[in-house]
């Protein structure tokens, strides 16, 4: 997703724990499919008897474990192979209870019933749900986004990003002739009579064949037209396909032309599109974008930049939404993170992706311009990293001061060479898996080998950003510069100066240096600040 500004002051709750904890009830087994089906009663704004069946493997024995469902949703019953289940709820969280011990390594599934009303969402998708939404024709509209509130404020499940499914079924119905459009590859649609909403049925089944997280999984229902793409790499063949409103098929097809580019430059830096077998899709939503895996929500109307702002963009004529959110198929949804207290690993490469594009698309110049742009947008307010364990995210800054951080991390490994491959083999390392944020800096300290702990600390850990103080002084002809940063303790960053005759790095570290720079116009030194996210103050 991309970001929003929010300054708040956060007390958490045994909500939060019961939601955020990975407890022993949770990590007692760990899903290997999800199989949903679910009734939209548009009218009603509600989800009908629907059910989720959750495959599980047993990493320990046990008799109790966790699911997790909106506290506004009703459980009508949990089955569980001839007989149904005992269960008790706390807010949101939901305690099964079997007849018997589930034995380490055993594999099964229960069958969750539910039903009720779904959240409506207020601002989606910083404040999603369910958008009920008409389009320009009155006809109905409906998405679904739900990061950061998860994924059972709409369907039973582990709504832990820890836990992924090997592969998952989504089948829907609702009043036809609505389609409905999910991740993955559809395998079939079907009209059925519903006696009960008295009405037709279109039903939709979709198929997901790679381990998806659960915030990411989506629901699109609307007077929906397709048209369909191919993108072409090392003589394989991408699907690319796209679902846009009735009337938008055209305007679409010309707006859609920068998809292609797009992937060669992401394929370039970060590797082969990550979800191959189940293609890429863009679905026009009723709000502004979201990362959903294989269906990625556009709503952008067409425009370049951000809905229409291209200062955001630098003044470039990009479509922020299909860049940005593209990105996160590698970048939040291939890589997931544990904990959203990590979510600075999705939102800064992911921002940090759009650099790399404007770079691949425009050239050095033109990236520098775009990353240096990004700089007005950070608040500095909180941390970056948020609080683990209880579902909470750091600050926004994650989005354009984590991209920044990245950037300085570029100039001080001063090996684009090296760089690129680090970038990559994360990309690759990673794929498909569920990480921590120190798994990220522990193969960057790897791989380059260099110790970055404490200038991810600085970035990460403490809201203010180092700054770089200095004074030039006169001695005859020659200038000495004195220089150290304000910054965390054992912060040793190297920097670029540039007296006007060349670049050279310096190494200030806590406490005051001095270098005698030789014969120059004082008036020509400068620190090469594109290159880095610091602030420089230059003491009197």
């Amino acid at each position: 997703m991309f970001f929003v500004f929010s300054i708040q002051a956060q007390e958490f709750s045994r909500k939060d724990s019961l939601r955020g904890n990975l407890t022993p009830v949770r990590t007692c087994y760990d899903v290997t499919f999800y199989n949903l089906f679910l009734i939209i009663d548009i009218p009603e704004k509600s989800i009908e008897k629907s059910y989720n069946e959750i495959h599980f493997t047993a990493t320990e024995s046990f008799e109790t474990f966790q699911i997790d469902l909106a506290n506004n949703l009703d459980v009508m019953k949990i089955e569980f192979e001839d007989g149904e289940l005992k269960f008790k709820r706390e807010f949101d969280a939901v305690f099964v209870y079997f007849p018997r011990i589930i034995n380490k390594q055993e594999q099964t599934k229960i069958k969750v019933w539910y039903a009720g009303y779904p959240r409506e969402a207020v601002n989606a998708p910083w404040d999603g749900g369910f958008s009920w939404e008409k389009d320009k024709n009155g006809k109905d509209w409906i998405g679904v986004s739900c990061q950061g509130l998860g994924s059972s404020t709409w369907w039973p499940c582990k709504d832990h990003q820890s836990d992924e499914p090997d592969s998952m079924r989504i089948t829907c119905c609702a009043k036809y002739p609505n389609k409905i459009i999910a991740n993955g590859n559809l395998r079939k649609d079907t009209a059925i009579w519903s006696n009960y909403l008295e009405c037709w049925l279109n039903q939709s089944e979709w198929f997901v064949s790679y381990p998806i997280n659960n915030y990411n999984v989506t629901l699109n229902i609307g007077d929906y037209t397709h048209f369909s793409d191919e993108y072409v790499s090392d003589k394989d063949t991408l699907q690319l396909d796209y679902y846009v409103l009735s009337g938008n098929e055209e305007k679409a097809k010309e707006h859609f032309k920068q998809v292609k580019p797009m992937m060669s430059c992401f394929e370039n830096y970060f590797g082969k599109y990550p979800f191959w077998n189940d293609g890429y899709a863009l679905v026009e939503t009723p709000y502004l974008g979201m990362e959903h895996q294989s269906a990625i929500a556009y709503g952008n109307d067409y425009l370049p930049g951000y809905h229409g702002s291209t200062s955001f963009i630098d003044g470039l004529t990009f479509d922020f939404i299909i860049v940005h959110e593209s990105g996160h198929e590698w970048w939040g949804n291939s890589i997931t993170t544990n904990d959203i207290a990590d979510m600075w690993v999705h939102e800064g490469f992911c921002t940090y992706s759009e650099v790399l594009y404007v770079e691949c698309m425009y050239g050095y110049d033109a990236m520098l311009s775009y990353v240096n742009n990004q700089k007005r947008s950070v608040r500095n307010d909180k941390p970056v990293v948020g609080h683990y364990h209880v579902n909470h995210e750091g600050s926004s800054d994650m989005y354009n001061k984590g991209s920044l951080m990245l950037h300085t991390l570029r100039s001080l490994i001063d090996d684009d060479k090296l760089w690129f491959e680090i970038i990559m083999g994360i990309s690759n390392d990673f794929k498909y898996q569920t990480i921590d944020g120190q798994d990220i800096i522990d193969y960057i300290n790897e791989k380059s080998g260099k110790d970055f702990k404490v200038f991810f600390n600085q970035y990460l850990e403490n809201k203010e950003i180092p700054e770089f103080q200095y004074k030039l002084i006169k001695n005859g002809r020659d200038i000495t510069l004195m220089y150290r940063w304000d910054a965390i303790a054992k912060f040793d960053m190297p920097i670029l100066i540039n007296t006007g005759l060349e670049d050279f790095w310096i190494y200030p570290n806590n406490n005051w240096k001095e270098r005698n720079l030789g014969k120059f116009d004082m008036y020509d030194f400068r620190v090469v600040a594109e290159l880095f996210y610091i602030n420089i103050k230059k003491i009197k």
